[in-house]
């Protein structure tokens, strides 16, 4: 009787043992390969995970590091990224269809509404507003106001949603390197299957809960990948 007790026990051991790991338990098996590109002062982040190379409907969750620990605060939330999935780290070029691969800021915040539940700094959208994305021009992958000839650039205000709210991922902005890509943005879409030109998309439910959840005093920034790679070595 007693050696069928010490079987269950070690069954039920090795049971424990081979158990799948928690969502929460595989993000810090990756943020811990790529600890070294995360600032100390950094609190908040958006992780954003493919399962698989080339997916392009990826797991986007909010973390909070609370005692040195990253925790779940909010997720999993469906997001779509680049019709052609996440380019390699270092290997995102202009009009690829690709989402950059890295670890980057979440700076400012367009939008088409002047009354926002969020800690971050934010910009009233007008038709004025573009974002350059020709690679030829001194302000490729900058935000400007009023007239330009230069001969590409996304609207930030458009007569959809997409842009409602429209916050810069700092995607090769400093330094900006020219043919590397360019707005990049975390932004809305309209459906759960949509894909993007290069940015991350979410439902306008998710993203006012993320827009609550941010604070500039946390230094948010997202990290951006599919899983083998965000596992293998750093990024950034």
């Amino acid at each position: 009787m007693k050696y069928l007790k010490y079987i269950s026990f070690a069954f039920l051991l090795l049971l424990a043992c081979s158990s799948p790991k928690s969502e929460e338990e595989q993000i810090n098996q990756i943020l811990k390969v790529q600890e070294s590109s995360i600032p100390v002062n950094v609190s908040q982040l958006l992780v954003a995970i493919a399962e698989q190379p080339g997916d392009t409907q990826v797991s986007l969750f909010a973390m909070e590091k609370l005692d040195g620990e990253w925790k779940i605060k909010i997720g999993p939330i469906a997001a779509g990224i680049g019709d052609n999935g996440f380019a390699a780290p270092g290997q995102k070029v202009e009009g690829d269809g690709k989402s950059p691969s890295g670890i980057f800021y979440l700076g400012h915040l367009f939008t088409y509404s002047d009354r926002i539940d969020t800690k971050m700094p934010f910009t009233i959208s007008t038709y004025e507003d573009k974002w350059i994305d020709d690679p030829e021009s001194e302000d490729y992958n900058k935000h400007v106001r009023g007239e330009t000839t230069d001969k590409s650039f996304e609207k930030l205000k458009l007569n959809s949603d997409y842009y409602k709210y429209c916050m810069v991922i700092e995607y090769n902005t400093n330094p900006v390197v020219k043919g590397k890509g360019s707005a990049i943005f975390f932004h809305l879409r309209e459906s759960d299957t949509e894909t993007t030109s290069g940015c991350v998309a979410v439902s306008e439910r998710d993203m006012l809960q993320v827009l609550k959840w941010l604070d500039p005093a946390s230094h948010p920034m997202i990290v951006m990948g599919d899983r083998q790679t965000l596992l293998n070595s750093s990024v950034q």
